[in-house]
């Protein structure tokens, strides 16, 4: 069975394509028009082995932040669509990432409940012109779309590319982890729903 989710967002503000592949390999294909945000983009897609499209053009003339947002609110669609009722996933991941001298832990819950618990400190606001608290606003959006738990927290990194680049890749490497098949074919959950 296909675990794949496409979404298509239009609006004044963005127009927005996604599709995702939890089975896929890592193949990526990102353009938004904010490069920084394209190469977190990348991260999250190659070390969560998932196939990720993702197509933006928003109101850059204004600033970043409605692509940014919208892109997280099509992602977390994107995702809930492909994982489905989250029968048969191990539904908890978690992962330890380093870059150099930063490091984050996350960890993921396909609970079906959107909680986000966000300890990154960034050491400076701007990585070119980018604005680094649109981050976090970035997954606030696709836990609240994906409607998942999921815990960050950032342990050292005094370089700030280095740390949002352990944050990417271990909230990816947490996902592949979360969205692995067991091999059981029920939902992981008492309560016999993760909603």
């Amino acid at each position: 069975m296909s675990r794949t989710g496409s979404v298509v967002r239009d609006t004044k503000e963005t127009a927005i394509r996604v599709e995702v592949d939890l089975d896929g390999s890592g193949k990526v294909d990102v353009s938004t028009g904010v490069p920084f945000f394209d190469h977190m983009l990348d991260q999250l897609g190659r070390h969560g082995r998932l196939d990720l499209t993702v197509h933006a053009d928003g109101d850059l003339q204004i600033d970043e932040h409605h692509t940014v947002e919208d892109v997280g609110i099509a992602l977390g669609q994107a995702l809930a669509e492909a994982w489905g009722d989250r029968a048969g996933v191990e539904r908890f991941g978690d992962a330890q990432v380093p870059i150099d001298e930063a490091l984050t832990r996350v960890a993921i819950d396909l609970s079906g409940r959107p909680y986000l618990v966000w300890d990154v400190d960034a050491p400076v606001e701007l990585i070119g012109t980018f604005e680094t608290s649109l981050l976090k606003h970035f997954w606030e959006s696709v836990v609240a779309n994906a409607r998942i738990t999921l815990h960050v927290h950032n342990v050292s990194g005094d370089n700030t590319h280095h740390v949002f680049e352990s944050v990417f890749k271990a909230c990816a490497v947490a996902l592949r982890r979360a969205v692995a098949t067991t091999g059981g074919g029920g939902v992981p959950s008492t309560k016999g729903v993760l909603q």
